[in-house]
């Protein structure tokens, strides 16, 4: 029995030296407190925010849904900071410890603070809208980052001056290195440097169709710090390092007022120049007298004999629908195609295709053999 009691006299001891001198039972209690409210967390979510997301989702505006939908991951990690400082509280921790438990507190309070401010960047980047006239989308979209750096980069000092780090000679001690940083990457910082001079040109913008000779052609999807994601027309997307769109002539088709048609018409050369006209006059009124192709004034448009080439006269044809858009041009250019058919065989006339004539002067076989008569032997032959 006296061993019995030695043992438990040591369970008792361990059991109230616990971890690092704390009781076991305050632990657990403590470890059961944390779980608590980590369990109400997952009740506030379900009730509390989900009134507050059907009282928005009264209202008209939309921003208030944007808010909600922001906040709601600081606002679910509220529960589990109350529930550390709640443990800590209980657990009566002192010298070390306390400074250490009370910091921790102070940091996930920092974390949930800055957290919630990096979130609601977004749902007010409208205000920046505005800005617009000034500067263009992409820019905006660069500011918006530059906002959400910003406020992870308080945060981040927020966090370490709670610990009693301290930042401003931590950063002086980077600038040397940030030197021999900057050395080994220079392509980084000419690819920034390039994506600001592509924004603030307006040489492309999110959505447009551009062509950078040997390079790519495709959309533009996103116009990053270092590179601009283009995505080919099979749908593949190209990570064009942005020195590339800044030194190369880059042709953007989207901005274009206009589509050109540009075509060259063969007829045959029995073709009359009455029908020759016709044809030619009948392709000038249906460009200017359909409303789809742009008028004479606004661009050039031409309908003209233009050549005689080896098979055919060619007839040219350049004008310019009012539609940038690739499918409605295919259809006006259909259109266009079936109408210059029908002018062409209403004037009588054929299209050309190529061909190649060849002019024989007699052919073997249609005259009659040509007699030759056998070769005289010599007259010494004779005589002998």
């Amino acid at each position: 029995m006296e061993k019995l009691s030695q043992f438990w006299d040591m369970v008792v001891e361990v059991w109230k030296q616990g971890v690092y001198g704390i009781d076991v039972g305050q632990v657990v209690v403590a470890i059961a407190i944390l779980a608590a409210f980590i369990l109400t967390r997952r009740l506030f979510t379900r009730f509390i925010i989900a009134r507050v997301k059907s009282a928005a989702n009264r209202t008209r505006t939309d921003l208030d849904n944007r808010v909600v939908a922001a906040l709601e991951g600081p606002i679910r990690f509220v529960p589990v900071v109350l529930g550390i400082f709640f443990a800590a509280e209980y657990l009566k921790l002192e010298g070390n410890y306390a400074v250490i438990a009370d910091n921790l507190v102070r940091s996930f309070i920092a974390y949930t603070i800055f957290w919630a401010f990096y979130r609601m960047v977004d749902p007010f980047s409208f205000l920046l809208s505005r800005l617009e006239k000034i500067f263009t989308a992409e820019m905006i979209d660069w500011l918006v980052k530059a906002i959400k750096a910003t406020f992870a980069f308080i945060g981040a000092v927020t966090v370490l001056g709670i610990w009693g780090i301290q930042v401003a000679p931590i950063i002086a001690g980077l600038g040397l290195f940030g030197v021999a940083v900057a050395l080994g990457a220079q392509d980084l910082f000419k690819n920034l440097i390039a994506g600001i001079l592509i924004i603030s040109e307006k040489r492309f913008r999110k959505g447009d169709w551009i062509l950078v000779e040997s390079v790519v052609e495709g959309t533009v999807e996103t116009i990053g710090f270092r590179s601009t994601v283009v995505r080919r027309f099979d749908k593949a997307p190209v990570y064009v390092p942005n020195t590339k769109l800044s030194d190369s002539a880059v042709t953007n088709f989207s901005a274009m007022t206009h589509r050109r048609i540009y075509w060259k018409i063969g007829v045959e050369y029995r073709t009359t120049i009455e029908q020759l006209r016709r044809i030619r006059d009948g392709i000038e009124a249906f460009v200017t007298g359909d409303d789809a192709f742009a008028p004479a004034d606004e661009v050039a448009t031409f309908v003209h004999i233009d050549s005689f080439s080896d098979s055919s006269i060619d007839i040219m044809l350049y004008c310019f629908t009012k539609t940038t858009i690739w499918g409605e041009w295919l259809a006006h250019k259909e259109r266009l195609a079936l109408a210059i058919k029908e002018i062409v065989e209403g004037a009588g006339a054929t299209f050309a295709f190529p061909s190649q004539s060849v002019y024989v002067e007699s052919l073997p076989g249609t005259g009659p053999e040509v007699f030759v008569p056998p070769a005289t032997k010599p007259q010494r032959e004779e005589n002998r």
